[in-house]
């Protein structure tokens, strides 16, 4: 019989306070972080300029809820001392150029993309709209590591005053970043001018994650509706893989969902254990789905060689199942050089780890492999691959 919609709930009381978007009204976990924040705004209050800001730390350590937190109090104290303050937040995720970058601000403040202009051009207007806004300005530049090593961006805007770009305001920057790499391999003349303060966030230990998921649990959630290890649970698992409040969240929020879905009253630990696994497949899919025809093959060797225990593998024992794999599917080869660099890519997708390792000058330089993602899961979601079900099929019963 076919289910019908309701409103109805026994879970439930505002599953919205477990969403991504949803912006908690206090972060005492980040209390030191925060506090180095405000002293990097509190300029602005003096009618000096902002210090220029670089935020870093892994998924879901609370840099970019921090920083919306901490600017909203800024907000509200300009409007009510009749400070002139404009706030400009841009997600650079998609930008692999400071060219990109500055010609997406101007299409934010402006309604307006130039198209076709040369990069002084670009820069050129967007000074203009710069300083036609006046007063002080902050941007943010969220997931800035993007962008690489073309950095001009991140000299270019905290520099424009001193440079003689404008005049009468202030602007300053806020870069946040996921990678730890990305300020080591910033130009000297960047680190210089951007890194006035630098905001590290730590990944969450478990207690801190317990008293995040508590205080979303008590908004979300009807009164005695999870049982007493739902929460350790969460808090447990996302501190040993990642240490992330939102993957936290993420555990709780589903094992919810499979509670209400299933007509049940309590969410129990089984509800946590599923949602890890829904959750962990989820990701894998997400990871493969949109791989080549070589990364496939090239992620099958590995598991081939994981299933055999052969793991970390060298670049050649991975390129003979990769050669046997294609030998076995009439698929064509390519050069170990270039499986090589399939396997990095793997790396970057997550699905696969590389290692560097350096032993001495026989051995030389070289790299290891190894299975990044859940065997079973990884398996599974190749399985569905039609090329490759029967290889896999193979694989697992030999």
């Amino acid at each position: 019989m076919s289910r019908s919609f309701t409103d109805q709930t026994d879970i439930f009381v505002d599953e919205t306070v477990l969403y991504d978007s949803w912006t908690p009204d206090e972060l005492p976990e980040r209390e030191t972080e925060l506090d180095d924040l405000h002293d990097a705004l509190a300029p602005v209050a003096r009618g000096a300029s902002p210090h220029n800001t670089f935020v870093y730390g892994k998924t879901g350590q609370g840099k970019t809820v921090g920083v919306t937190y901490k600017l909203a109090d800024l907000r509200s104290f300009a409007d009510n001392n009749d400070i002139d303050l404009s706030i400009v937040r841009y997600s650079c995720a998609k930008d692999n150029t400071s060219y990109q970058v500055a010609s997406n601000l101007v299409a934010e403040l402006s309604g307006e993309k130039p198209r076709g202009y040369d990069k002084k051009t670009v820069f050129d207007r967007l000074y203009e709209n710069l300083q036609a806004l006046g007063g002080t300005v902050i941007i943010v530049l969220d997931e800035i590591d993007s962008i690489g090593t073309d950095d001009d961006i991140l000299y270019e805007l905290p520099r424009a005053r001193a440079n003689g770009h404008l005049e009468d305001m202030w602007v300053s920057v806020i870069g946040i970043s996921n990678d730890f790499e990305f300020r080591d391999n910033l130009s000297p003349k960047v680190k210089d001018t951007l890194c006035d303060e630098e905001l590290h966030f730590a990944p969450y230990d478990a207690g801190e994650l317990r008293s995040i998921l508590t205080r979303r649990a008590e908004k979300a959630f009807k009164q005695d509706v999870l049982s007493e290890d739902v929460i350790p649970l969460c808090a447990a698992m996302a501190a040993q893989d990642t240490g992330s409040a939102r993957q936290a969240i993420r555990y709780l929020y589903k094992a919810g969902e499979l509670a209400s879905n299933g007509g049940d009253e309590t969410v129990t630990e089984s509800h946590v254990r599923e949602a890890e696994a829904v959750i962990e497949r989820k990701s894998i899919e997400r990871g493969i789905r949109d791989l080549t025809t070589q990364d496939h093959l090239a992620l099958t060797a590995v598991v081939s060689l994981e299933v055999d225990g052969e793991t970390p593998a060298r670049t050649k024992q991975v390129y003979a199942k990769y050669t046997n794999i294609t030998t076995h599917i009439g698929a064509d080869s390519i050069a170990m050089r270039r499986v090589r660099d399939h396997l990095q890519d793997l790396n970057l997708a997550g699905v696969v780890n590389a290692m560097e390792r350096n032993t001495g000058i026989q051995g030389g330089q070289h790299y290891l492999f190894e299975l990044g993602a859940d065997l079973g899961t990884t398996i599974d979601v190749l399985r569905e691959n039609e090329r490759l079900g029967d290889v896999m099929d193979r694989i697992v019963t030999s």
